[in-house]
């Protein structure tokens, strides 16, 4: 009976002290889902406004993440308190937590102070065409920690930003126009004149490659097996691709129309019998 009585006063006591805690626990609850109400609503005003006032797309993702990811840690540390932790207590917490944290995700540190140097010096934005980390992609999204980019063939890279701002990083759609260099080989009997002059004229004819500067070919290599003719011109980004598949297609069926051999890799090789060799020597040894 004692143990009973024991049990029924533990009990007693600790749900006089949950009931005493009721109101401060449904008043957090409330603060809670009234907290991020209230932050969805600031974040999607802050997008909005970036929106319309068309602000750079890069910088806009990375300013909205931000702000949305300091309001809800305000938020957690608003409802802690009306908890009733002591704020002396969570601040301390709150330091050694962070100091844990700091250590154990130094990557993530990293990736943050990749996000911000990309957000202030802008190696590239959304929408631009790089090359880095050995992918390359049209850059989707910067957030804190990483960079989306839609590969050629329609997959998501995903690249963190510490590794991407401690490596080289190549923009292809910042200057707006870009020079192609197109090799070709022809057979060393052929007429290198003849070949350039219609390799010009190709180029030369179609709109979208720049005359000025003007289309050139000129020869980079004897080859191996032929001699290599490198064709070489300016291009708007958007028309860059149609005018280096059309050249190289169209080269090669003019070239050959006019006689000039575009060669594939070639050895000659000799056969030496050994054997009628080895019979003479012996021949030689018997007469002797």
């Amino acid at each position: 009976m004692k143990y009973l009585d024991n049990w029924e006063s533990i009990a007693k006591e600790y749900a006089d002290k949950f009931i005493d805690f009721l109101p401060s626990l449904v008043f957090a609850i409330f603060l809670l889902v009234f907290g991020l109400w209230i932050i969805n609503l600031i974040v999607g005003y802050i997008r909005k406004y970036f929106d319309k006032a068309d602000f750079d797309e890069t910088l806009e993702n990375f300013i909205v993440s931000l702000t949305n990811w300091t309001l809800k840690i305000l938020l957690f540390v608003v409802v802690i308190t009306k908890l009733g932790v002591e704020t002396t207590s969570l601040v301390a917490i709150i330091g050694a937590a962070g100091l844990a944290v700091g250590l154990a995700l130094q990557g993530s540190l990293s990736n943050f102070a990749g996000g911000v140097l990309i957000i202030a010096l802008k190696p590239f934005k959304v929408g631009d065409f790089i090359e880095a980390q050995g992918v390359s992609g049209t850059v989707k999204e910067t957030t804190l920690f990483y960079t989306k980019l839609t590969t050629f063939g329609n997959q998501l890279a995903v690249i963190p930003n510490g590794q991407l701002t401690n490596d080289n990083i190549i923009n292809y759609t910042v200057e707006g126009k870009r020079k192609d260099a197109i090799t070709i080989g022809i057979s060393y009997d052929s007429d290198i004149k003849l070949a350039k002059d219609i390799l010009v004229n190709l180029m030369a004819e179609q709109e979208k490659i720049f005359k000025e500067p003007a289309p050139q070919v000129v020869v980079t290599e004897l080859a191996d097996s032929a001699v290599n003719l490198s064709l070489r011109f300016w291009a708007f980004n958007e028309d860059f691709w149609d005018c280096h598949w059309y050249t190289i297609e169209e080269a090669k069926t003019r070239l050959e129309a006019a006689g000039v051999g575009i060669p594939f890799p070639q050895r000659d090789v000799h056969f030496y019998n050994h054997s009628d060799k080895k019979e003479k020597g012996e021949e030689e040894e018997g007469a002797s």
